[in-house]
């Protein structure tokens, strides 16, 4: 089989998967209160690849392990990257009408009740990974995991980067401070993801540690794909504007490096990601195809 033709299989059935079981771990959207539920069941099947859960499903299998105790996690990620994309949307932040082709949470709902929607996701999503009942792990490892995705999520991580980026508008940052925001706001949620699935998996130290090498250079790549396309990205494929980064006056690493520059770099990345899991088995080949998939990405 083709590598394309792997790599779309994979996402696929993975995509189906994490998307079912989505389904039972979100409350109903019609549980009261109704425009509440509606705007975060609007948002979190509004479209997306499922890049992060599928990263922490692909690390679990890469180390061995099954599915069944990892989809809860995987699960949680979503959220809170939906969560994220709902914040991110608001005029206050990127001011983005469109988000994977439909109109944003906020344009739908009204900014107050989108804004209520990403704080429920986020905490729904730490709901469900502390039910003992679904994450059927030992309390000692169920805590490791869960204060991984909450430092990745929080000022030392996600937010963290997306305060950075804000302050990016007034300052122009430097190559170096550049990636240290890319690391955070992007990468940090990666990470999580890549890190919860082996340590749910039983993964050694070593492994561990290959693998959040590997996370840590797709992370960064994943944004420096981003900005590549939001300066010659399809904008049909996309589902959004582009050209919304220099408009705003924002500094990324296609504006700072220049766009041939900004591809050579998100080459090199993905070249150190794989690098970094050389020794693992043929059951790393997803995490080996996801890092091509985001240089090669078009959307």
């Amino acid at each position: 089989m083709k590598h394309e033709d792997f790599l779309e299989a994979y996402l696929q059935d993975r995509c189906k998967i994490v998307e079912e079981a989505l389904e039972r771990y979100l409350p109903g959207k019609d549980n009261e209160p109704r425009e509440l539920h509606a705007a975060m069941h609007y948002s979190v099947f509004a479209g997306g690849k499922r890049i992060r859960p599928i990263l922490c499903l692909a690390s679990a299998e890469a180390c061995g392990g099954d599915l069944a105790p990892v989809m809860p996690v995987a699960c949680a990620l979503e959220l809170i990257h939906t969560y994220s994309l709902i914040h991110d949307d608001l005029p206050s932040m990127d001011n983005d009408d469109f988000r994977r082709g439909k109109p944003t949470s906020h344009k739908v709902f009204g900014e107050a009740t989108a804004i209520l929607a990403g704080d429920a996701l986020l905490t729904e999503a730490f709901a469900l990974l502390s039910r003992a009942e679904k994450i059927r792990l030992a309390a000692e490892r169920r805590l490791a995991v869960i204060q991984e995705i909450a430092l990745a999520a929080g000022a030392a991580g996600m937010v963290g980067g997306q305060a950075l980026d804000i302050r990016t508008d007034q300052q122009a940052p430097d190559i170096g401070a550049l990636t240290d925001m890319h690391r955070r706001k992007t990468g940090a949620l990666i990470m999580a993801a890549v890190k919860t699935g082996a340590l749910i998996a039983g993964a050694n130290d070593r492994k561990l540690s290959a693998l959040a090498g590997y996370a840590n250079h797709i992370g960064i790549a994943f944004q420096i794909a981003d900005d590549i396309l939001n300066v010659e990205g399809d904008e049909t494929l996309m589902g959004k504007s582009t050209g919304s980064d220099a408009a705003l006056g924002k500094v990324t690493c296609a504006s700072l490096l220049g766009l041939e520059a900004a591809k050579a770099r998100l080459a090199e990345e993905v070249g150190a990601a794989t690098a970094c899991i050389a020794s693992f088995d043929a059951r790393a080949l997803p995490l080996r195809a996801i890092a091509r998939f985001i240089m090669e990405r078009k959307s």
